[in-house]
């Protein structure tokens, strides 16, 4: 019978086999991930062929078009192409206000799932993920039958003589923001609720001996210790909402056009632009591993600050 005392020598048996035990993962992450990512990597430097697909001829002319304006005929000085950057910068502020508006809704509801009996918990939970047994299209299909001119929230507004007209969101800002909250709440709330079930609430319990209030509590010690939970949901709403395009195609129209509406453009039958299509993916990557990686040397920061 193993006892805590052999406890490591077991573990050490593995030992020689760590990297065959982590074969299957690797093969999946470099087939899956790396490769495809490769891919696109060497078709953004390559150059469009008029029928669809690419030549194999390299050249930065991809990135040129996303950051500079050369004219119809590429014979004019070149200009700040302020279309595709206009693009992008609405990409990053609907991802950021989709994360603020996720993370003011899903703090107060992963507090109150945490701090409910323990039987109850799994029950909050499951209602929390229903959502996301039905397909991302269908919800997002439905939230534009909600809020279409003629659709059950406008009528019930009519009806009930709160508005003499309908409101119209459909093909707006609010629609897309209205189909990105709804997507990716349930990312901010799973992260922060499973930090504040780890927390331990004999400290605000401490604090209030101390004469501390409710406010004070909160900012100075729930909120610092369930960080790394509300960094975790930030990043897991930012990253998916920075490259949506379902929201913005079906709510958004083409006036509310995002990055990823405008790579998937790029893909499109046989007048699609590959490369740039690549090129605006490589570019959106780099902001998500910046994003990346800062929030890694973050924690690595905090990490070592707290082993000193």
């Amino acid at each position: 019978m193993a006892g805590p005392g052999n406890s490591r020598g077991f573990q050490g048996v593995f030992t020689p086999l760590r990297y065959w035990l982590l074969l299957p993962s690797w093969l999946v992450v470099g087939f899956f991930m790396v490769a495809p990512v490769l891919i696109m990597l060497v078709y953004s430097f390559l150059t469009k062929e008029f029928r669809g697909g690419v030549i194999w001829e390299f050249t930065l002319a991809a990135y040129d078009q996303f950051f500079l304006d050369r004219g119809l005929f590429g014979d004019e000085p070149p200009k700040i192409e302020w279309t595709y950057i206009g693009i992008f910068w609405r990409s990053v502020w609907q991802a950021g206000l989709a994360t603020v508006l996720c993370l003011l809704i899903g703090f107060p509801t992963a507090y109150y799932i945490a701090t409910r009996p323990p039987a109850t918990r799994n029950i909050w939970v499951f209602l929390v993920t229903i959502p996301y047994w039905v397909n991302l299209l269908i919800r997002t299909v439905s939230m534009k039958f909600l809020i279409r001119d003629n659709g059950p929230i406008n009528e019930w507004l009519l009806s009930a003589g709160l508005i003499a007209e309908p409101i119209h969101l459909i093909n707006t800002p609010v629609a897309v923001q209205l189909g990105l909250f709804y997507s990716y709440l349930p990312f901010m709330v799973l992260p922060i609720y499973a930090a504040i079930e780890r927390f331990d609430f004999s400290l605000c319990e401490a604090a209030a001996d101390l004469y501390a209030g409710r406010w004070f509590a909160l900012w100075h010690i729930i909120i610092p210790n369930v960080r790394p939970g509300i960094v975790a949901g930030c990043i897991l709403v930012f990253i998916p909402s920075l490259g949506a395009f379902l929201a913005p195609d079906l709510l958004g129209g083409a006036k509310n056009f995002m990055i990823g509406s405008l790579i998937e453009e790029q893909f499109k039958g046989t007048a699609g632009n590959w490369p740039f299509g690549a090129a605006a993916s490589m570019i959106l990557l780099s902001v998500v591993l910046v994003v990346l990686f800062f929030n890694a040397r973050n924690r690595a920061t905090q990490t070592s600050g707290a082993g000193h």
